[in-house]
């Protein structure tokens, strides 16, 4: 899977050849790497590469995301070529917003239920991908009309999670 990622400002590209915990990927095109990736709790990762253990913490915020490796911070923004964005994510017309899936994953948590009042920013489903949990977030002020996800279930790229009116 390729990803274009922000990191801090500076853009890159990832191709993501094998997930977790055997991590296989390239950077802009570049050789080949490995990382040995392990989850001991959620949002925290233990990623051994070439020799070195790291710790990454991994928290969601409005802009993407930021992660802290050895007292350092990185603002991290992921856009998928398929058209997805954090910041353009799911408003239709009428201002109805869709909730959706950034990318492959298993919907581990439902936060919400239909016909539930949803302040901006109020987590409505999680989903793990590529051993990260990722929170999706209502973007606006609503009553939340469907939702299509349940825990357990596989979703994919783009699906609707969950409609706001």
């Amino acid at each position: 899977m390729k990803l274009r990622l922000t990191v801090n400002g500076a853009e890159t590209a990832i191709d993501l050849l094998a997930p977790a915990p055997e991590c296989r990927f390239r950077v802009d095109n570049g050789t080949e790497r490995r990382a040995q990736v392990e989850v001991p709790v959620p949002g925290v990762y233990s990623v051994l590469m070439d020799g070195r253990s790291y710790e990454a913490r991994v928290e969601s915020t409005e802009r993407g995301l930021v992660v802290v490796i050895d007292g350092y911070h990185f603002q991290v923004e992921v856009s998928d070529p398929r058209g997805w964005s954090r910041k353009a994510e799911g408003l239709g017309a009428g201002g109805v917003e869709r909730v959706t899936a950034p990318m492959p994953g298993k919907v581990v948590r439902v936060l919400v239920a239909v016909g539930d009042h949803v302040e901006a920013g109020r987590g409505v489903v999680v989903v793990e991908a590529m051993k990260m949990q990722n929170e999706m977030k209502a973007n606006r002020a609503g009553r939340v009309a469907t939702l299509p996800a349940r825990e357990g279930a596989t979703v994919g790229a783009g699906e609707i999670l969950a409609t706001i009116e």
